[in-house]
Order: C-alpha cells, then structure tokens, then sequence
C-alpha cells in the first residue's frame, strides 16, 4: 500500500528537502518537490496527492494562501506543515486554514514518518464531494466529469475553467477572473483564450450549458441559484 503513496513537498530549503525526499524515499514513498508557492498552487490543480508537506514561509506567495486555496476547491488532501515558526497562535492559524498536522523544525525524519503514516489513517475514508448541475458532474477526487453517466475527456485547461464555472454555479465571472483561475495568475494568455475553451466545453457538454453574460464574461446555472 505505501508503494502507492505519493507526496507533495513544498519546502525552499534545498537542503532540507533533500534530506526529506531521501528519507521518505526509504520508505517507498514517491516524493515530487517544489520550491516555491505559485508553482505548488499548479501542481495542486493538475495532479493529485496522497498528502503534502508544506513549508509556511515560501517564495511567490505564502503557505497559508496555499491551503486555504487548496480547501477553497474542496481538496481534502492531508497537510502536514513544516516550519520554524513555533508560536502556539501560528500553530492555531496553521490547523484554522485546514493543516491536518504541525511539525515544527528542526525534527527528525522517523517522527515526520510516523507523523505521515498517522494522518494518512486518520484521513482514510475520507470522501470529497462532487459538483453537479443539470446531468454534468464533476469527481472531485478522480477529477473525473460525466455528462448523463458517461465520461466527457477534458484537456487540463478546458477542466479548470469548467471547475471554477461550477464552483461558483449562479456568479458571472469575468474573463480575467477565469484566467487566474486557470493559469493561477502565471504566463502569457492569448486574448482569446478562455472564449476558446467555453467553445470546446460547450461542444462537449452541451450549447446551452455555459450561458454569455455579455460585456463580463460568462456563467453555469441561473443567477438566483
């Protein structure tokens, strides 16, 4: 079963983190490491983790939005968080946000294993919920959508902006707002881009399922849900 494990390392302390991933290593635990917030916020959205270690004090955003980001979407994901900061309002605030644990450095890695394999019992069962309007739903979990119980294939790109739609069901969003939710406020975008990817969900899903809210930007489901 723990062959099977793979975490999530947020951590811009390369040697620490070296330390971590090999000890973890040793335990058949597959360890995929980033270094900084804005990249960590990507991989969140694109892929999916048995759990996560996150550092607080991070480049390019702060560990705290990282979480409360993360648990905004409905990622139930255990969080374990490792830092410095050892006050008991920094650990309140840590938990508050959705930390499902607090080690506090320096710590040794046998603990941080144990640490792990405990949460990961604690979190087993644990079931995400879904997000559906009309006959489309959205597996949060296997990050799976279905359209009247078969499965509709969805790029990576074309998922996000139809995740957003859905967990905002009833709100006009604007352009912009869907392109930081999409591209989690990073790179060049091309003018037309989301109208891109509202075409290819509309072709999938159905025409009249994503409506144009003219001059803003576009919305799913009626403005007084």
């Amino acid at each position: 079963m723990e062959a099977a494990v793979r975490i999530l390392l947020i951590e811009d302390d390369v040697m620490l983190a070296e330390a971590v991933r090999t000890g973890l290593e040793q335990h058949e635990w597959r360890v995929d490491w980033l270094a900084d917030a804005a990249s960590a916020r990507l991989a969140l959205m694109d892929h999916s983790y048995t759990a996560v270690l996150l550092d607080l004090g991070l480049p390019r955003g702060h560990g705290l939005d990282l979480l409360r980001f993360a648990r905004s979407r409905y990622d139930t994901t255990p969080v374990l968080i490792l830092t410095a900061r050892d006050k008991l309002s920094e650990r309140i605030s840590g938990l508050d946000a959705g930390a499902d644990d607090y080690l506090v450095k320096p710590f040794q890695l046998d603990e941080l294993a144990a640490r792990l394999r405990a949460v990961l019992r604690r979190c087993q069962g644990r079931v995400l919920p879904v997000l559906a309007h009309r006959d489309v739903v959205i597996d949060l979990a296997k990050r799976v959508v279905t359209r009247g119980g078969e499965s509709v294939p969805l790029g990576m790109h074309e998922y996000r902006t139809l995740l957003t739609l859905m967990e905002n069901r009833g709100r006009a969003l604007s352009r912009s707002q869907l392109e930081d939710a999409v591209y989690g406020g990073d790179g060049t975008i091309e003018s037309n881009t989301i109208a891109v990817y509202i075409h290819q969900l509309r072709r999938k899903l159905g025409e009249d399922f994503i409506d144009t809210v003219h001059g803003y930007g576009y919305r799913v489901g009626d403005a007084k849900e």
